[in-house]
């Protein structure tokens, strides 16, 4: 590519006189690979990988979802005050703090996961995430300690959100850095799987406790449950994560000669530099990555964080039951994600987004009015409109993000550009529409503003460069075996002229 714009911009006559000599320059510009510069992944290696980063993403769901799941039982423990839209909105603004400091965890994390490895700061990552989340469900209640025990959850949900902001980013780099590129989309898919099965956890325990011990034995202790599982959790995590291997993209990066010249001075480097750098050269693909999260999070967190509590608070449905259609939908969608990550790698990234976001510009209203409906199948096929316009995103999300920026800024980036999105439109969504349904009183307000989200998704994926099947910007090309190692070598080899 460079050689041919040397070409466009040279003198044609030049070129004419010269070919031998532009040649050479587009050689030394492009060169050809050899055998050496291409990755053959070890499947054995990439599982593991997968298996390591999904279960930390699941555990960062399970969180969020119990959450949000208990969000009227929090209010009640923490928020005492006698009006229930108070309590909820004091439940769902701590519930938005966490995001608030996801940003300084991505700008913290997310350069040093690309000074010292991915696979350490997502150790870490796990073990502040494990830590916060068990804490909260020693805190006592508003009860027992008045103003400390409100003042505690919204500490140890800032130790999540801040734990949060170095996950994503370094998940969806590590399996992205691991995979080979035909399959990049199917394995991280995985990523997202990942997301549904924290949720599904979570939704069902908080479902089999609320049916087992009622409002009142929840809001006594039964709450607790969910969150002191997390700990047993996070050590299964932390186990898996420090028995992978570095990425092979990373080590590349660092045997690389360029970056050896200039490992003498990396201890001078500081994250402000970093960052500097990142805002600096690559604001751009920052700015689609904010757009393209952004629609991406609120319809995410309208449909798996906020729905229950729309169906029990706004409709009048009774909470166990908006949870099991949820659950059931959530399901059906754990069963076709991979199907999607295939489909992105043989027919594109953008396609697949792009019927995401359509299908919750179109779909979002005739949903909710179904769901408004009231009767069960009405309220699963409007959820399940939601859910398979969802999956599109889900299913593609985490193989397209990586590849927006290159290997020595891709964790730092997509941490910054991720969390910047998810704390101004994700964790505010369920706080936003409820905001919204007390001061218009129109319930039909989570569609209108998932659609919203939907058309600058629609403009986001337009602005997007195509990325399936290609090597990662910045990363040498990765294959799954050596036979296709050799026929991409060999086909570079012009075929010969008689």
């Amino acid at each position: 590519m460079a050689g041919q714009e040397h070409e466009e911009t040279a003198d044609p006559a030049a070129v004419k006189r010269h070919p031998a000599l532009f040649r050479t320059i587009r050689q030394r510009k492009n060169p050809k690979l050899r055998r050496s510069d291409i990755t053959v992944t070890d499947e054995a290696a990439v599982k593991r990988a997968v298996k390591a980063a999904s279960l930390g993403n699941a555990m960062e769901w399970f969180d969020f979802g119990i959450y949000s799941y208990l969000a009227v039982t929090i209010g009640h423990v923490f928020f005492p005050s006698g009006n229930s839209t108070v309590e909820l909105l004091s439940s769902f603004a701590t519930f938005a703090v966490a995001f608030l400091v996801r940003p300084l965890g991505g700008m913290f994390f997310g350069p040093m996961g690309d000074r010292v490895g991915r696979k350490k700061v997502l150790a870490l990552t796990m073990i502040m995430m494990a830590i916060g989340t068990f804490a909260i469900g020693l805190i006592p209640s508003y009860a027992s300690i008045g103003f400390w025990a409100p003042a505690l959850l919204i500490f140890f949900r800032l130790v999540q959100g801040f734990s949060t902001g170095g996950e994503y980013g370094g998940a969806s780099t590590f399996i992205a850095e691991y995979a080979p590129d035909k399959r990049r989309g199917f394995f991280g898919s995985f990523l997202e799987f990942g997301t549904l099965a924290g949720y599904i956890g979570a939704a069902g325990l908080v479902t089999a406790l609320t049916a087992a011990l009622g409002s009142d034995g929840m809001q006594t202790w039964g709450w607790r449950v969910p969150f002191l599982i997390a700990g047993p959790l996070g050590l299964v995590g932390l186990y898996l994560r420090l028995r992978l291997d570095e990425t092979p993209a990373f080590q590349k990066l660092e045997s690389d000669s360029a970056h050896a010249s200039e490992a003498a001075d990396s201890v001078e480097i500081t994250t402000k530099e970093d960052l500097a750098r990142i805002f600096r050269q690559y604001w751009p693909s920052l700015i689609l990555c904010i757009a393209l999260v952004g629609a991406y999070n609120v319809t995410d967190y309208m449909l798996l964080s906020y729905m229950p509590t729309y169906l029990s608070d706004e409709l009048g449905y009774s909470e166990t039951h908006g949870l099991l259609i949820l659950l059931a939908v959530m399901a059906f969608l754990m069963l076709i994600i991979n199907q999607v990550g295939k489909l992105n790698d043989r027919f594109g990234r953008k396609p697949l987004l792009m019927a995401g976001m359509l299908g919750f510009l179109f779909l979002s209203l005739p949903a909710f009015l179904l769901i408004k409906h009231g009767s069960i199948p009405a309220i699963t096929a409007g959820v399940l409109m939601l859910g398979l316009s969802l999956v599109c995103l889900l299913g593609t999300m985490s193989a397209a993000l990586p590849a927006l920026f290159p290997t020595e800024v891709r964790y730092g980036s997509l941490s910054v550009g991720y969390n910047l999105s998810a704390s101004l439109f994700g964790g505010t969504t369920p706080l936003v529409i409820t905001g919204l349904i007390g001061l218009t009183g129109n319930n039909l307000m989570p569609a209108y503003y998932s659609m919203a989200a939907a058309l600058v998704g629609v403009i986001a994926v337009a602005c997007m460069k195509e990325t399936a099947q290609r090597p990662l910007d910045g990363s040498p090309p990765s294959v799954a075996t050596e036979a296709e190692a050799v026929e991409l070598v060999e086909s570079q080899t012009p075929e010969p002229k008689f």
